[in-house]
């Protein structure tokens, strides 16, 4: 696993065995990423980002990478928060980032009193924790974190779908990658 573009480009991502995560396979990032950036090589310069179940900060750290402002990386596992910070520290990322160790529900609602507001949120739970899919979109639906203009993404299995709509947010486009699928949701 490594970085694929950016100021970070090809430096190796450490992950941790026989845990519960799946890092996001480097194609489907280098996908996700040539998405949202399309023709605009500058288009995620100064953004904020949450990276929610964040596991190895793969994602999160890609977005800073290619210029993103700031990343909130969150993940429950204490192994999982440390190995984010172990890949931080390795880049030698300083910087443009803060790591929450907490569950998701906690994080939406520290994220919501400081006032913040991103411009992306990635969301990728362990594929065998489906209700957790309908329950962060349905939070962020009601969550005054996500910009007018701001987009969800959800990366889940091919065998399931999370839905096309959850309150205010509704899903615009889906991208399958082999066993994986990227669902691209904003406000409706």
């Amino acid at each position: 696993m490594r970085v694929i573009a950016g100021k970070y480009r090809s430096r190796p991502l450490r992950s941790l065995r026989g845990m519960d995560i799946r890092p996001t396979a480097d194609r489907l990032r280098e996908t996700l990423f040539n998405v949202l950036t399309a023709g605009r090589p500058q288009a995620l310069e100064s953004t904020i980002w949450i990276d929610l179940y964040a596991g190895t900060g793969a994602v999160g750290i890609e977005a800073l990478s290619r210029g993103a402002a700031k990343v909130y990386f969150v993940e429950s596992s204490k192994e999982a928060a440390d190995l984010i910070r172990k890949n931080l520290r390795s880049l030698g990322i300083e910087d443009g980032f803060g790591v929450l160790q907490c569950n998701t529900a906690r994080a939406l609602q520290k994220f919501a009193a400081q006032g913040l507001c991103a411009d992306y949120v990635f969301l990728d739970p362990p594929y065998r924790m489906e209700d957790a899919y309908a329950e962060t979109l349905q939070a962020l639906s009601q969550s005054p974190i996500l910009e007018p203009s701001g987009v969800v993404i959800a990366e889940h299995h091919t065998k399931f779908d999370p839905g096309d709509a959850f309150g205010g947010v509704t899903r615009y486009r889906k991208l399958v990658q082999g066993d994986a699928v990227l669902s691209f949701f904003r406000s409706s």
